[in-house]
């Protein structure tokens, strides 16, 4: 089993247990601190909630694919991506990433809020680093949605918990997760997709915590004043405005005005 050092996040750990499948597990929380309940509570809640929240979703083609859970070294059985996290990509592959496939990327990504929308869950946690990147045929790389330990799912009474990091949370909102919560999200997503940058940021990952906890303070700060970066000249400008302003009330709304804005863009050769 390879342990996947470049997959791990506060409460969770990777590793590949065969070719093409990763089993996500539970960090272990240090027995001496005195967190030590809450934190083991709070991860046990997280990998219960994505378990019956991977359930509730089934198969959709901008979904990891789940493929069970597993007992022994308990964790979920997920499908690898081939090229690792979006935010991984867009650091070192930006520049060579054709104006298409960041086009396609937009639709994917607000595709994927649509599906899990209509499926009565809340992500709560959007950002670049929780979509992957797969190459569906060698020359074709498409996003899967991922990491639903966050989210919300009223049906079945789940709750992760989870609000979106600054950057991709609108500071003015009430901290409740909300299908708003996620249509904020992704206009700071597909802003960081056609850009290479957080809003707000220049690109390239953070050197220091104290480095991101400064861009924490400062994007919370101009997005609660409601200054947003300028978006003129960049595919899907209105709709990423749209999203950091409230102009839609579901994420269908989204869709359709950003395949309006492709539509409109084609007609003029972009």
């Amino acid at each position: 089993m390879v342990v996947l050092e470049s997959l791990q996040s506060s409460t969770s750990r990777f590793s590949r247990v065969q070719p093409g499948v990763i089993l996500k597990y539970p960090v272990e929380v240090w027995k001496e601190s005195r967190a030590f309940q809450r934190l083991t509570d709070e991860i046990a809640n997280s990998f219960s909630v994505e378990r019956q929240i991977f359930n509730k979703l089934g198969v959709h083609p901008r979904i990891v694919r789940y493929l069970g859970w597993q007992d022994t070294a308990r964790g979920l059985l997920l499908a690898e991506a081939s090229h690792g996290s979006l935010q991984q990509y867009l650091d070192e592959h930006y520049d060579t990433i054709p104006h298409f496939v960041r086009k396609k990327w937009c639709r994917q990504v607000v595709e994927s809020i649509v599906y899990i929308h209509h499926q009565g869950v809340i992500h709560s946690d959007l950002r670049p680093d929780n979509f992957l990147v797969h190459a569906t045929t060698p020359e074709c790389l498409d996003l899967w949605l991922c990491d639903f330990g966050g989210s919300t799912c009223e049906e079945l009474g789940l709750d992760g918990k989870h609000l979106p990091d600054p950057g991709f949370f609108d500071p003015n909102s009430k901290w409740v997760s909300t299908p708003a919560t996620d249509i904020f999200s992704v206009g700071s997503i597909l802003y960081t997709i056609l850009t290479g940058h957080w809003p707000h940021r220049g690109p390239g990952p953070f050197k220091t915590a104290e480095e991101m906890e400064s861009y924490d303070r400062l994007v919370d700060g101009l997005f609660g004043e409601g200054k947003f970066p300028d978006v003129k000249g960049l595919f899907g400008e209105r709709v990423i405005w749209g999203c950091w302003t409230k102009e839609y009330t579901n994420a269908d709304d989204v869709l359709q005005a950003l395949d309006s804005e492709t539509a409109q863009t084609s007609k003029c050769g972009s």
